[in-house]
C-alpha cells in the first residue's frame, strides 16, 4: 500500500474497524473510506455493488460483523449465521468485482473445533465439531475464509483470512446483554462498585453512556433506586457479590485491539496471501482461567465485594489458546500486557481518555 491508496475499512464503529482506522492514520494512510451501517447495509447485495463501483478501494478491511457474547450467540442464532454470511459474500465478491488488490477479512477463533488439541494451529480447522453455543457464528467466519481462498484459487485475487483471538479495548460492546467476557467483566464490576458506594448519580452517568440491555434501560433509566438495585440484582450485579456465568475455569486469551491493528497492518503492508497460506493465527499467546482474569478485573477496578459463579450457566469452550508461531516467524509480536491493557480499557469506559496510545507495554502476564 501506499499512502495515497484508497482504503475502505467495513465496521468503522466496532472493536476491531475503529481500531484500524486510528492505526492506519498513525501510519500516515490519509485516503480512507468509511460508512455506517445507516449508509450502507452490507448484507444488501446491490447496495453493496453499488458502492464498490462508485468509490473503487484499493484495499479492503473487512471488519464489519454481527457479534455478541455467549447468551446472544445462542438465542440469535438465525441473525448470526445468516446475516455475516451475507456480509462476507457480498463484500468479497464486491471486492472481486472491481479489482481490489489486497482484502483483509477477520475471523474468530469461534472457527476451531471445541474440543481441538491446545494450543490453536491453523491446520485444526474442521478436524471436529464446534462449540454448540455459537456454532452459527462460527459457521459464517468459516464461510468467509473458504470464499477469500476459493477467490484466491479461482480467479487469483489477493484476500487474506486473520483469525484473532478475544479481543477487547475502546469502542469494545459494554451492553450486558450481548457483550463478550471481558467488557461484560468491566461493566459489572464497575456497576457494583457504584452500588456498593451507593454512588447513584455515578450509576446514572453510567446507564447514559451505555445500554445495559435485558429490557432494563427504561426501568433503570426512572430514577427509583429501589428498582434500580431489584434490576441489577436480577442480571447478577449487587454491591456485595457479582454473580458470573459458567464455572470460571475454562482458559481464555484476550489482545488488546491495537496490537491486534498493529498486526494487522504489518500483515498486509508486507505480505499477500500466497505467503500467509488459507488464513493465520493472531494472538498473544498466554492465557488464564476466567476465574484468574475476573479476579484481575474486580482488583483493577477496585470492586471489594465477592464473586459467585452460576455453574448453572454455561461456560463456552474449555480453551481456546492460538498458536501464534507462524506470525512470530513473520516477524510480529503482541506487546501489550493484560493488565495494562485492561487498565487502558477501563480508563476509556470511564470517559477519562478518548483514545489509548497502542504498545506502551511489555506483554508480562498480570
Amino acid at each position: 500500500m501506499n499512502k495515497s491508496s484508497t482504503i475502505y475499512v467495513a465496521g468503522h464503529r466496532g472493536l476491531v474497524g475503529s481500531a484500524l482506522v486510528r492505526k492506519l492514520k498513525e501510519r500516515g494512510y490519509a485516503n480512507i473510506i468509511v460508512r455506517s451501517h445507516r449508509e450502507l447495509d452490507l448484507t444488501r447485495q446491490s447496495d453493496v455493488e453499488a458502492f464498490f463501483e462508485r468509490e473503487r478501494p484499493a484495499y479492503v478491511f473487512l471488519a464489519a460483523a454481527k457479534v455478541g457474547g455467549i447468551l446472544a450467540n445462542n438465542t440469535l442464532k438465525a441473525d448470526f449465521i445468516g446475516e455475516n454470511i451475507a456480509i462476507a459474500l457480498n463484500v468479497i465478491n464486491a471486492a472481486h468485482r472491481t479489482g481490489v488488490k489486497k482484502l483483509m477479512n477477520f475471523g474468530s477463533s469461534c472457527i476451531y473445533p471445541r474440543l481441538a488439541p491446545q494450543p490453536l494451529k491453523e491446520e485444526y480447522l474442521l478436524t471436529g465439531p464446534l462449540e454448540p453455543t455459537n456454532e452459527p457464528y462460527a459457521i459464517a467466519k468459516i464461510t468467509a475464509v473458504k470464499l477469500c481462498r476459493s477467490f484466491n484459487e479461482q480467479y487469483g485475487t489477493n484476500f487474506l483470512s486473520v483469525m484473532p483471538t478475544n479481543l477487547y479495548g475502546p469502542n469494545d460492546n459494554f451492553n450486558l446483554e450481548t457483550s463478550h467476557v471481558l467488557p461484560a467483566l468491566v461493566r459489572k464490576f464497575t456497576v457494583a462498585k457504584l452500588l456498593q458506594n451507593q454512588d447513584f448519580d455515578g450509576l446514572m452517568h453510567d446507564i447514559r453512556r451505555f445500554p445495559v440491555g435485558f429490557g432494563l434501560d427504561e426501568r433503570i433509566a426512572s430514577g427509583d433506586r429501589t428498582a434500580i438495585v431489584s434490576a441489577l440484582e436480577g442480571i447478577g450485579i449487587a454491591a456485595q457479590e457479582v454473580t458470573l456465568w459458567g464455572t470460571g475455569e475454562p482458559f481464555r486469551e484476550f489482545m488488546h485491539v491495537n496490537d491486534l491493528a498493529d498486526a494487522s497492518v504489518f500483515l498486509i503492508e508486507r505480505y499477500n496471501a500466497r505467503d500467509i497460506g488459507e488464513f493465520i493465527n493472531i494472538g498473544t499467546g498466554i492465557d488464564l482461567p476466567i476465574r484468574e482474569i475476573a479476579a484481575l478485573v474486580k482488583e483493577i477496578v477496585g470492586y471489594s465485594g465477592a464473586i459467585r459463579f452460576d455453574t448453572s450457566k454455561p461456560s463456552g469452550t474449555p480453551r481456546k489458546l492460538m498458536d501464534v508461531s507462524r506470525l512470530k516467524n513473520l516477524g510480529w509480536e503482541a506487546r501489550l500486557s493484560l493488565r495494562e491493557g485492561i487498565q487502558q480499557m477501563l480508563a476509556w469506559y470511564r470517559g477519562e481518555v478518548r483514545s489509548v496510545s497502542p504498545h506502551t507495554a511489555n506483554r508480562d502476564t498480570p
